[in-house]
């Protein structure tokens, strides 16, 4: 996981193919005025969804893990706080979860964080597949872009069941 603001995505543009994507529509656009949704920028292989909603408390929100994207949370009004731990050392490796290949998505409800990070407006957090994560908790409500980035999708997951 990497945090880091909005301006400093720059030096990340070259980390992982489709970041320059993202930076030039984080950079061309004013994300706040973006409707809620999802917005193609490379069609499934780079995309934005802007959510704008409650946040819950750290009971109601599990961790969750992704094969297939990279995500990149940017809080554009609001603080949130996201639960991390890394994928290596959780519970359920592959133990009665069902991952959502559609989605991207497996939760990891018998597991939790062991860290927590806390993001306020136009800071980022980048998470790749090995970083198990809890979003959208805190107090309020937040609007927020995730971009997803596809990657190449590990050979061997725990999650293929």
């Amino acid at each position: 996981m990497i945090l880091d603001s909005v301006k400093s995505f720059e030096k990340y543009k070259t980390l992982v193919p489709g970041f320059d994507k993202v930076y030039e529509f984080v950079r061309k656009g004013n994300l706040l005025d973006l409707e809620e949704g999802k917005h193609e920028i490379d069609g499934k292989n780079v995309y934005c969804t802007i959510f704008n909603g409650p946040l819950k408390g750290y009971e109601d929100a599990p961790l969750e893990v992704h094969d297939s994207y990279i995500d990149i949370h940017v809080v554009l009004e609001g603080v949130e706080t996201i639960g991390i731990k890394d994928r290596a050392l959780c519970n359920e490796h592959g133990l009665n979860v069902k991952y959502k290949e559609e989605d991207d998505i497996a939760f990891l409800s018998d597991d939790e964080p062991e860290n927590f990070v806390s993001l306020g407006a136009n800071n980022l957090a980048i998470i790749f597949p090995a970083d198990a994560h809890a979003p959208l908790i805190g107090e309020g409500s937040v609007k927020k872009a995730v971009f997803k980035v596809m990657v190449e999708r590990p050979k061997e997951s725990f999650l293929n069941n």
